[in-house]
């Protein structure tokens, strides 16, 4: 694989971000009042559905005709979570309680005051669902992915756990996570530390086969060859990968490919948008 000759700073990308608004046009380039975000939401929703048919809420044609009427609780991981758009926007929709992870001040203080006013005012602008009623739960981490164990979480900073509260909150603790998803953010990660936190996240799923990681990112051309291709950002210190990059890395990281698409929909000038589904190779095989 053809590997770029510079590796990101974990500083100097967050330093980048720390002088971007903490909102939709700040998190999403500018981006933020046109269609992309409902369009990345929905294909992220259907795209999680596809594959893990018993998140649906309401009857339809994802849900499981045997699906139980009282499902046992879900939990989700949003890695690089910024302002907690994914959490919001996609698995909130899906799962009972979700994780944010992020390590830029404004960001995360962001998304904690909208988990917050979304909890006191369900009739507030853009409320996040389930918090108000106690039915669902985002819990909110500051930290950087390098350092971060998702069933080891105490290097990352606890901020708030808002919406519901489980009897014995002991009980979660180690339990993994059904949905770890990684959008926009491990591109600030080099080579060595994506696998390793690839490793890490795909030992921290529960042990049942529909659990899953999914890593949603931009992707650059393979080389005319068809190898493995990356180009360095100087502004934010991040890499962009080519799909056989990624495909390299998931292979590093002992994680097979189950499926992958495209995110149709985008502005054009933008770099193509893929998801992956990835799962231990150990799991797929037994």
């Amino acid at each position: 694989m053809s590997l770029s000759a510079v590796e990101p700073n974990v500083q100097e990308g967050i330093e980048y971000w720390n002088t971007q608004p903490a909102s939709l046009d700040g998190v999403l380039g500018g981006y933020g009042s046109g269609s992309l975000p409902r369009i990345d939401s929905l294909g992220s929703r259907l795209f999680l559905l596809n594959l893990f048919p018993q998140l649906s809420t309401i009857p339809s044609a994802f849900r499981p005709l045997d699906a139980p009427s009282d499902p046992p609780r879900t939990r989700a991981l949003d890695v690089g979570a910024g302002i907690g758009r994914v959490t919001a926007d996609v698995l909130l929709h899906l799962v009972s309680d979700v994780t944010i992870l992020e390590p830029v001040e404004p960001f995360v203080q962001e998304a904690l005051s909208r988990a917050r006013r979304s909890a006191a005012d369900p009739s507030s602008k853009d409320a996040w669902r389930g918090l108000a009623d106690g039915s669902k739960s985002v819990t909110l981490l500051q930290g950087t992915l390098q350092d971060f164990h998702p069933l080891q979480p105490h290097h990352a900073r606890f901020l708030d756990r808002v919406g519901y509260q489980p009897p014995r909150p002991d009980d979660e603790v180690g339990q993994g996570f059904d949905v770890i998803w990684c959008q926009w953010c491990l591109g600030h990660l080099s080579n060595v530390d994506l696998v390793a936190f690839l490793k890490r996240s795909h030992e921290s799923l529960k042990k049942h086969p529909k659990a899953l990681i999914v890593v949603k990112e931009n992707i650059c051309s393979d080389k005319p060859d068809g190898s493995a291709q990356e180009v360095f950002d100087e502004q934010d210190s991040s890499l962009t990968r080519s799909d056989a990059a990624w495909k390299a890395i998931f292979e590093q990281a002992g994680l097979r490919l189950v499926k992958e698409k495209v995110q149709e929909g985008l502005p054009d000038e933008l770099f193509v948008v893929k998801m992956w589904v990835i799962i231990s190779i150990s799991k797929f095989m037994s």
